[in-house]
Order: C-alpha cells, then structure tokens, then sequence
C-alpha cells in the first residue's frame, strides 16, 4: 500500500471524528517490544518442543513466537497494529489490522506543540518516543525497517 493511500486512510478517520487536520505523513507502527517479544516467545516455543523435533519443533516455535507477540502487546495497553498520521498539529494513532485495513478507534491524539521526540535505531526496526514535554508521559512504538510500511516517513516528518 503506497504512503498516500495510508494518509487517505488517516485522514478518512480524522473526518469520521470531525477533524479537518490534512495528513503529511503517515506509517504503520506497533508497541513498543513486539518484536522482540515475538523473538524471545519463538525461543521459548523452541526449546519446550525442540527436543520433538521435525514438526512438533516448528509449530513450537511459531506458536511461541505468535504468543510471545500477542502477551507483549496486550500488556502493553495499545493494539498491536497501529496506523499513525501526523499533521502540522497533532500525531494521531488509529488501531489497525494491517497498513491494507480501514483505520480503526483512535488510539491516541497529541499536540505536536508539547511533544519531544526520540528516535532510536536497532537492528530491524525503529522505535520512537512520543514524549509529552508538560506531563513526562510517553508513548512507544516501533516501526519496522521494511519500506512498505513507511514508518521511516513519519519519524521524517516528526524530526525534520
């Protein structure tokens, strides 16, 4: 799914909820840890079933690695996948099945004007902070390296 078709998406949701903002940007994003949750999870799979072997050996290790996903990201308070648009006010996160969904409820609206951002580069993903400068609160996702969800053109929009 090209960008511009994820910022029609984002901004299709503003609408529905009244606002009239114009999107700049937008990516998919998911909780903070995901991945990693999902790599400890496929380790954990594997080493209850690896001594099976053969196919007990992977359904092990993607069901673990599934499960290790889905208990990080309940916990985390957000969904596990998440569009997320910025305008010249605000940064806006919308649950979402996948970049192809309809944005789902709104996750998350915060004013660009008291927000420090933060990004910090790992081996595949990217994960960036939303910090409010008045209360200290945060939000942390991750953006996967992967062009096609053009989490690089938010964190772009967001530090340039």
């Amino acid at each position: 799914m090209s960008e511009e078709t994820m910022v029609q998406v984002v901004e299709t949701a503003l609408r529905k909820l009244g606002v009239p903002e114009q999107v700049v940007a937008a990516g998919q994003f998911m909780p903070r840890g995901h991945t990693g949750s999902m790599f400890a999870g496929g380790l954990v799979g594997d080493t209850l079933t690896g001594s099976l072997g053969g196919l007990a050996d992977s359904v092990g290790t993607a069901g673990g690695a599934l499960a290790g996903m889905h208990i990080h990201d309940a916990s985390s308070g957000l969904p596990g996948g998440m569009l997320v648009g910025v305008t010249e006010a605000h940064v806006c996160g919308f649950a979402a099945a996948t970049r192809h969904s309809e944005a789902g409820g709104i996750v998350f609206r915060v004013p660009r004007s008291d927000l420090e951002v933060k990004v910090h580069q790992r081996v595949n993903v990217r994960v960036l902070e939303l910090i409010d400068t008045t209360s200290g609160s945060r939000i942390e996702l991750e953006g996967n390296r992967i062009p096609l969800t053009h989490s690089k053109d938010v964190i772009d929009a967001l530090t340039s």
